[in-house]
C-alpha cells in the first residue's frame, strides 16, 4: 500500500469490519459450550476460541495485505514493510465468554506511520458492530453513531470493567473521586463499555490497566464519534497502559475530578 487516500482507508475499514465478523461468527461456535479454559502466564484466561480467531484474522490479513504488520494478543508481533500494521484482540473480554456473559467483541485495530486511524469493536452475540475511520465518521450497524450530549458529571453515566482494579493499580482515590461525582455507574466490562459511550449509551469508560490490543481499535472509534480516548493524564493516546474514554463535553470536569 503506497499511500492511505479516502479511497484506501475505506476499504481498510470495510475489510475490517468483514473480518471482524467473520471472526466473531467463529468465536459463537465455542460460546456457552464450555471450551476448555488455559491461563497464560499473566493468569488471564484463553480458549480455542481466542486462538482460533486470531488464526483467522491473521491469514486473512496477510492474504489482503502481505507487507502490512500484525500485533495480535495470541499469536504476537508480525514486522511488515509498510507503514501499516493490524491490532488484533480476537476476544476482548474472555472472563465474559467464558463465563456465559454476551458483552465480549472481537476488537481490530489499524494504525498508519503510528497512527491509529481505524478500529473496529464487534459483538458477535449481540450482533453489533461498531466502527470508525479517521475523517470517515463512526458508524453503528451502519447509522450513524455519536456521543451523547450530557454536560454535567451528575449526569453522566460512568461505566467501568471491574471497581476493584483502580485499586489494585494505584488509581484507587482517582477513581472514588469520580464515581462519587457521576451521576449513575455500571459494571460493563471491556470495550462494551467504550462503545457505549461512542453510541451516546454511556459518557465516560475508564481501565487502570490496558494492553495495545485493548486500545489500538477504541481510539478512532471514540474520536470519530465525537469523544475521547485519553490516559488517566488526559493525553490523547491509544498506546498508554490506561484509558478513559469521555463524550467530549464532560473530559474537562473528568480531569479536574481525577486530580483532586
Amino acid at each position: 500500500m503506497a499511500a492511505l487516500d479516502e479511497k484506501a482507508l475505506r476499504d481498510v475499514l470495510d475489510f475490517a469490519v468483514e473480518s471482524a465478523q467473520l471472526a466473531g461468527s467463529f468465536t459463537l461456535g465455542y460460546f456457552n459450550a464450555s471450551p476448555p479454559v488455559e491461563l497464560k502466564a499473566d493468569r488471564s484466561p484463553v480458549t480455542a476460541a481466542d486462538r482460533g480467531a486470531e488464526e483467522r484474522l491473521r491469514q486473512r490479513i496477510e492474504r489482503a495485505f502481505p507487507t502490512h504488520g500484525i500485533v495480535g494478543e495470541e499469536l504476537g508481533v508480525k514486522t511488515g514493510t509498510d507503514p501499516a500494521r493490524w491490532i488484533l484482540d480476537p476476544i476482548d473480554g474472555t472472563f465474559s465468554f467464558i463465563s456465559g456473559v454476551p458483552l465480549f467483541a472481537v476488537l481490530i485495530g489499524f494504525e498508519w506511520e503510528g497512527q491509529a486511524v481505524a478500529g473496529v469493536i464487534h459483538m458477535p452475540a449481540l450482533g453489533e458492530t461498531v466502527y470508525a475511520a479517521k475523517g470517515l465518521g463512526c458508524r453503528w450497524n451502519g447509522r450513524p453513531a455519536r456521543v451523547s450530549d450530557v454536560s454535567e458529571l451528575g449526569e453522566a453515566r460512568l461505566v467501568f470493567a471491574s471497581s476493584k482494579a483502580a485499586k489494585k493499580y494505584g488509581k484507587g482515590p482517582e477513581f472514588e473521586r469520580l464515581l462519587a461525582a457521576c451521576g449513575n455507574d455500571r459494571g460493563f466490562p471491556d470495550a462494551y463499555g467504550y462503545a457505549l459511550v461512542a453510541t451516546g449509551r454511556a459518557e465516560i469508560a475508564l481501565d487502570p490497566i490496558m494492553n495495545l490490543w485493548d486500545t489500538a481499535a477504541l481510539f478512532p472509534v471514540l474520536t470519530e464519534a465525537g469523544g475521547t480516548l485519553t490516559d488517566w493524564h488526559g493525553t490523547a493516546t491509544h498506546t498508554a497502559p490506561e484509558a478513559i474514554a469521555t463524550n467530549g463535553r464532560l473530559f474537562p470536569a473528568v480531569m479536574t475530578a481525577l486530580k483532586g
